[in-house]
């Protein structure tokens, strides 16, 4: 990137956020301090009203605004792949903020940016995995709530289904933020009910309402929240020994459950995880366990052949499993 066009990426970085440090825009460009000075001192001396304050960063004074800028083709097509994400990946409330921002976008392409999305538009497709049934009719609309609670700092009240509850409960919950993990969007929050950080599937929130009962503490950052319980939680060792030729179908679940690293041994693989829910890794590897075998826990081990003799006898005697 030549020196202009870093110039003019650095102001509209100005003007995305309220307050931008130096060492931000250094990492973003990976260029020195004193380069970031420099083009400050560009911009500063070509009229743009910057506020730097050490210690702290820079901002732009109220009220200033850079004109239109054009989008480049790359720009183009990644505003539209997101556009396919959004649709996708969340809620009616995200997905129609971001098609309203997306008709400004467009308004400001080039006609041959215009051309080149309505051209590949039918040629990006994301595939999501169906939700359970039960869950698959549900037209939920909180992602959006949610972060205005958070905003607003004040508590929702939720009608949550947990997993394998018959019925739902009612909490009053404080949230400290949202994240997609495992094809589902979580959104962790203080329970009234459970007097604790909760992670709360949103697909399993029936009903949703804010309210205006103010946060009754100061919450931890949601990534911080989420560093610490990582911390605290009791990770146990587990490892696995499966044919190398089957590998090629676990190299993407084997991350849902702790995977660190693994061992080639010629005509097989051994993996090693660290998890706090060695059972899940059990049901797992119950998939294809005729091509492989645990190799620790002890306790794993035991399970296991008490669950192989309880389908053996599920299988010759069905009639037992009912009484």
């Amino acid at each position: 990137m030549n020196r202009i066009d870093r110039v003019t990426a650095i102001l509209i970085q100005l003007q995305s956020r309220r307050i931008v440090k130096a060492q931000d825009i250094a990492d973003r460009f990976e260029i020195s301090l004193r380069t970031v000075y420099r083009d400050i001192n560009t911009l500063c001396e070509a009229g743009v009203p910057i506020i730097g304050e050490a210690g702290v960063g820079y901002s732009i004074m109220d009220g200033y605004r850079l004109p239109p800028v054009m989008f480049t083709r790359e720009e183009a097509t990644a505003f539209l792949t997101a556009e396919k994400l959004i649709e996708k990946l969340t809620d009616t409330s995200i997905r129609e903020s971001y098609r309203s921002a997306m008709y400004k976008v467009r308004s400001v392409l080039r006609s041959s940016e215009k051309n080149l999305l309505e051209h590949i538009e039918n040629h990006i497709e994301i595939r999501q995995k169906p939700l359970p049934p039960g869950l698959a009719d549900a037209r939920h609309a909180f992602l959006h709530p949610i972060l205005q609670s958070i905003s607003d700092q004040r508590s929702l009240q939720i009608q949550y289904k947990a997993f394998n509850q018959e019925h739902s409960t009612e909490r009053l919950v404080e949230p400290i933020g949202i994240f997609y993990a495992y094809d589902c969007w979580h959104v962790v929050a203080y329970c009234h009910l459970r007097l604790e950080y909760r992670d709360f599937r949103v697909d399993r929130i029936r009903n949703l309402h804010a309210t205006s009962i103010p946060f009754s503490r100061t919450h931890p950052l949601l990534k911080e929240y989420l560093q610490q319980n990582a911390t605290s939680r009791k990770l146990q060792t587990v490892v696995i020994q499966v044919e190398k030729k089957i590998m090629k179908y676990l190299e993407t679940q084997k991350y849902e459950h702790g995977f660190v690293e693994q061992t080639d041994l010629g005509d097989s693989v051994e993996m090693t995880f660290f998890t706090p829910w060695p059972e899940f890794i059990l049901r797992w590897f119950l998939l294809f366990a005729d091509s492989g075998r645990i190799v620790s826990p002890d306790y794993l081990i035991e399970q296991l052949r008490e669950k192989v003799i309880h389908l053996y006898e599920s299988v010759i005697s069905p009639a037992g499993l009912e009484k």
